[in-house]
């Protein structure tokens, strides 16, 4: 399994690589998930462009770390990006990983090409509710928390359809560690990129989906229309992570907005 420190900080990766002109895309995962919500994705477009998925710290098999703000997780990313050499890459993160997408752009704009944002925001939650789900973890545990949150991940259907994954995912949750769950927590809570959609200038697609609990189509709506020339689109069928539920409509829209951006140099996948 591959694994690499960025800042003291040991994060677990996978690297797709790929030939042709497609810029590099980096896959950014939600809270309380691990990279592997993004397999059908990689699956998919497995040499068609090179594309990298990560555990953000905090979850999956990287270091929790110290969780100050939304900047660490930012400090990750543009870590792997430098340590691979990347340039001119397409960010597609969802809920707190597009918030961490935001957040690279923000500071280094120069080394991103697109941004795909899904079922995220400028801002999410009120310090009331997020300060809420961080007491009840840290008493109860990420157990106290769990149906309710997956009920906002995945549709109804989901849930009687597909019992066995719904377990899993489950599993996924409750498995992260607490110290990573919270902090992250925290870093949404305290994070607002209100003022910096205003000002993100490079091709951007907005994605939500139609039955999204946590990030509803009219909140990623409205960080759409805060971005200059930005793209909306809606997938139906979909929660908050329609990576897993509706994957062949999210690979559509990725295909088709990776095929309007101008070509890139050789990549460096």
């Amino acid at each position: 399994m591959p694994f690499v420190t960025i800042g003291g900080i040991t994060l677990h990766h996978r690297r797709i690589k790929a030939t042709g002109k497609a810029r590099p895309i980096i896959l950014i995962n939600s809270l309380g998930t691990d990279f592997r919500i993004w397999d059908d994705i990689v699956a998919a477009l497995d040499g068609e462009m090179p594309l990298l998925v990560y555990d953000k710290r905090g979850h999956g098999l990287s270091d929790i770390g110290d969780i100050r703000s939304i900047d660490d997780h930012v400090d990750d990313l543009a870590g792997l990006i430098d340590h691979f050499g990347f340039e001119d890459v397409v960010l597609c993160g969802l809920s707190v990983g597009g918030m961490i997408a935001q957040g690279l752009y923000a500071r280094r704009p120069e080394s991103v090409a697109a941004m795909i944002l899904c079922d995220t925001a400028h801002k999410i939650g009120t310090n009331e509710s997020w300060n809420t789900r961080i007491a009840t973890v840290e008493r109860s545990g990420i157990q106290a928390i769990a149906d309710g949150v997956l009920k906002v991940w995945f549709t109804p259907t989901f849930h009687t359809a597909r019992m066995a994954e719904l377990d899993g995912y489950w599993n996924m949750m409750t498995r992260q560690a607490v110290a990573g769950y919270v902090g992250t927590c925290a870093a949404v809570r305290d994070a607002d990129f209100t003022d910096a959609a205003r000002r993100v200038a490079v091709p951007t697609l907005c994605v939500a989906g139609d039955q999204d609990g946590s990030t509803p189509p009219d909140l990623v709506r409205s960080l759409a229309d805060l971005i200059p020339g930005s793209r909306f689109e809606i997938i139906r069928d979909a929660g908050h992570i329609p990576c897993v539920e509706q994957p062949q409509a999210l690979v559509a829209l990725i295909r088709d907005f990776v095929a309007s951006l101008a070509s890139g140099a050789d990549n460096h996948g």
